[in-house]
């Protein structure tokens, strides 16, 4: 007995092959030139077996399938099954190409299967040849399709209707539910169906922990199988006798709701699980109109294409929210009756699914994430790079292949710096600038794009800060201005110096190195926070108005890091820090990530406290401002004290590992 395959190296189609080869007889494979390599990869799946798979090259789009007269003549009566797999199933693919491959691959193969004189046609179709029908589609019914609309639906349609309709040779029909992943490996070979969420899912999952309840969608019921449910009831059922001519739905009789999947699916992931879930029939009193007007809006659609292109979301997938079909699979499970083919539980195997996607599909894998393979021969000024957090992120730049400026006040200080660079082969340039001076900061930006052209990277990262108390800082409004000056408008002019460029040249990503107390508010620091805040609050407005010059900005509320600015207060060698090269590995992640913000969940904590409980929070602060008293400086003390380090109480060590991170 031999067999014919189409789509034979596509996800089913290899896994049908594997089942085929349990029996007896040649597999022959229809291959086009650009699929040939495929084939010879799967040969190694099939081992000693793959002997028997025969390669037959031709042409899904061509008449007979662009298969050789020599071959025709070879097959000629002795296919005794033909299974037709090839075909789009791809509710993103465009149109033409689904009506190329789902209607005029189909009509090509129902000819050639009449050439060759093929005992049976094995048309593997789709539940998407019902279209949206409203109510349960059994397997006898076709004609009552309802809103075809969407090209998949209505080519998936029209190529089962070529098969009742012109093939000349006795045929089955197929109607798989959306295929998934085998269920005891979790192999799949592209996202597709519920995979479109997973990223959505991990996304929750890295922003908040499991236990967090949140809001989600119930939806209609969507028909979820495995692939070696459908391939073991397909090749079951196509060996039966007496079925010609019969459609069978592979499909669950009980199938799940959207909410169900997407929380099987998150605690797979340990991500939160939507304990609320909204029925979205509930919005159905919006009339179309109103929602058609707000979808039109420029801004929403917008919004709309980038969280989906963030997500990897087709539109169409919303499609199947309130999807209104059921499937009745009676014959199909008549025929599997006492066969030991079961369809499993998806919770029973949801977890297997999430870990092959996660390893192997997750598309986060395929991004370069190598800081060369984005900052190589970019122009990257970083401010305060002759120590601490600035020296850091100048060595990782400088080996990745950047053309860094140093910029700083003291040239002395640059020297083991620069010699540092370039002996281990980097690009580096130092420029003297006090940023505290706005002329300064003027002739770094016209040095700068005088001696490269450009700025791709700006890192603002130099800054002073004060821990003093208010009440300590009664006669020194100085440091409120100081600390403006350089943290607040050196930045900012750096900013606006360099966005000109950046627009001209429709790229560029300013980094500003913020910090955690903007987020917890933290006493003592009421001059360093407020200047830090503004610049925050600037980037967050500059954000908006340049994302579509595709200049983008970053804010880092850095948690504590050991640099020479802390080393004054000696408690902080006594509490957890960051070093400079781990700070400096989260300016790494900006480049390469682009986030709007990157914080430690300690400081969104912080922040989500003072929004939901403002007073309680006040509480706690004031209750650490008490218990880390002001330095002898800061109480206008003599510096000779000041040098000598302090020991911590047992309760100022254990609040400190608390809220490690925090300046206090």
């Amino acid at each position: 007995m031999s067999y014919f395959v189409t789509g034979g190296t596509g996800f089913i189609g290899r896994f049908l092959i594997d089942n085929l080869l349990d029996r007896e007889g040649t597999v022959y494979v229809l291959v086009r030139k650009g699929s040939a390599k495929k084939l010879d990869a799967l040969r190694v799946r099939w081992g000693e077996r793959e002997k028997r798979v025969v390669a037959i090259a031709g042409d899904l789009a061509k008449p007979n399938l662009g298969v050789s007269s020599s071959d025709l003549s070879k097959l000629k009566g002795k296919v005794k099954h033909l299974f037709h797999l090839a075909a789009v199933y791809d509710l993103s693919a465009d149109a033409e190409s689904q009506e190329k491959a789902n209607i005029d691959g189909t009509r090509n193969a129902v000819e050639f299967a009449a050439a060759i004189e093929a005992g049976c046609f094995h048309h593997v179709s789709s539940i998407a040849a019902a279209g949206l029908y409203d109510g349960v589609f059994r397997e006898d019914m076709f004609e009552d399709a309802e809103a075809l609309e969407n090209p998949y639906f209505r080519t998936k349609h029209e190529s089962e209707g070529i098969v009742r309709k012109e093939s000349k040779t006795p045929f089955r029909i197929y109607r798989p539910g959306i295929v998934v992943g085998h269920s005891k490996t979790g192999e799949i070979d592209k996202i597709d169906g519920p995979y479109y969420f997973f990223k959505l899912i991990q996304k929750m999952r890295n922003a908040l922990p499991p236990w967090v309840p949140t809001v989600g969608i119930e939806g209609g019921r969507i028909n979820i199988v495995p692939v070696d449910f459908v391939v073991d009831a397909m090749d079951h059922i196509a060996h039966k006798k007496g079925l010609d001519g019969e459609c069978f739905h592979l499909t669950d009789p009980d199938p799940l709701r959207v909410g169900e999947i997407l929380n099987l699916f998150a605690k797979a992931a340990h991500a939160p699980q939507m304990t609320m879930r909204l029925n979205a029939k509930m919005f159905s009193f919006i009339p179309s109109f109103v929602v058609d007007a707000a979808m039109s809006l420029a801004p929403v659609r917008r919004i709309q294409k980038q969280v989906l292109s963030d997500l990897g979301i087709p539109k169409d997938m919303f499609t199947f929210i309130n999807y209104p079909t059921r499937f009745d699979n009676r014959e199909a499970a008549k025929q599997l009756k006492g066969s030991g083919i079961e369809l499993p539980r998806l919770e029973d195997y949801a977890w297997r699914l999430w870990d092959y996607w996660e390893r192997h599909l997750d598309p986060d894998l395929f991004i370069d994430r190598s800081l060369a393979g984005k900052v190589k021969d970019k122009v990257i000024v970083v401010t305060g790079g002759t120590s601490g957090i600035g020296e850091a992120t100048a060595y990782k730049m400088a080996e990745a292949g950047a053309r860094v400026v140093v910029v700083a006040r003291d040239p002395e200080k640059a020297i083991p710096v620069m010699a540092a660079i370039k002996a281990s082969g980097g690009d580096a340039t130092f420029i003297s600038c006090d940023l505290s001076s706005l002329e300064d900061c003027d002739k770094l930006v016209a040095t700068v794009l005088k001696k490269f052209g450009r700025c791709d990277f700006l890192v603002n990262n130099a800054g002073r800060s004060i821990r003093r108390g208010i009440a300590s800082s009664y006669d020194r409004f100085h440091d409120f201005e100081r600390t403006m000056q350089l943290n607040y408008f050196g930045s900012l002019r750096l900013i606006m110096g360099f966005l000109p460029s950046m627009v001209a040249q429709s790229s560029g990503h300013i980094i500003n190195i913020s910090s955690i107390g903007v987020l917890t508010r933290a006493p003592r620091f009421s001059a360093y926070v407020s200047s830090k805040a503004a610049l925050d609050a600037f980037a967050d407005c500059a954000a908006s108005e340049f994302i579509d010059n595709n200049v983008h900005f970053t804010t880092i509320n850095m948690p504590l890091v050991r640099t020479p600015m802390i080393a004054p207060t000696k408690l902080y060698n006594h509490v957890p820090t960051l070093s400079p090269e781990q700070a400096a590995d989260l300016v790494v992640e900006a480049i390469v990530y682009r986030p709007v913000r990157i914080a430690t969940r300690l400081g969104i904590f912080g922040e989500i406290l003072h929004a939901v409980a403002p007073k309680a929070t006040q509480i706690i602060l004031n209750t650490a401002f008490r218990m880390f008293p002001d330095s002898g400086a800061a109480q206008g003390k003599k510096k000779d004290g000041e040098q000598k380090d302090v020991e911590l109480t047992p309760e100022q060590i254990a609040f400190a590992q608390i809220t490690q991170g925090i300046h206090w």
